[in-house]
């Protein structure tokens, strides 16, 4: 397992499809996974500091594991299968939980746990970005600064 940090959300044009777009920790591959809308809007929100008067549903889950005391431990990324990504919820030291990628990285970035990644899927998902388009991922970083969640809404 490689370890993940979260970049951020972004509609991907021309299709107006949301991705997010996560990198390697100590490597130098980026790995974009399309998402939905909802999805985008919850991870922007935590990514922005947004906190919505009522809690949404990522929150919901944060609040109800700590209720149990049962701690998200990290999140993985465990495989690719038919352009379908699967993630697990690593929960307390023994329970894993199948859940989507968009779900589980929401989730993990409002509790702080990590977010990793199975060797094999960055093989097969995983891109190196040139340094010649290095150029476009800081106009990725400063259209995050600027997106607004609501852009992501349908």
């Amino acid at each position: 397992m490689r370890e993940l940090s979260v970049i951020g959300v972004r509609v991907e044009l021309p299709t107006n499809q949301p991705i997010v777009l996560l990198r390697e920790v100590e490597g130098d591959r980026y790995l974009p996974i399309w998402i939905g809308a909802v999805e985008a809007t919850a991870i922007a929100y935590e990514q922005q500091g947004v906190k919505p008067a009522r809690p949404l549903t990522h929150d919901l889950l944060r609040d109800l594991l700590q209720a149990l005391s049962a701690p998200l431990k990290a999140v993985e990324i465990v495989e690719l299968k038919d352009s379908i990504f699967y993630a697990d919820l690593l929960i307390g030291d023994s329970v894993r939980v199948s859940a989507r990628p968009s779900d589980a990285i929401a989730l993990a970035l409002r509790v702080g746990a990590p977010v990793r990644c199975a060797e094999k899927v960055l093989d097969e998902a995983g891109i190196i970005i040139p340094d010649e388009q290095e150029d476009e991922v800081e106009k990725f970083r400063e259209f995050l600064e600027q997106v607004r969640p609501e852009d992501f809404a349908s």
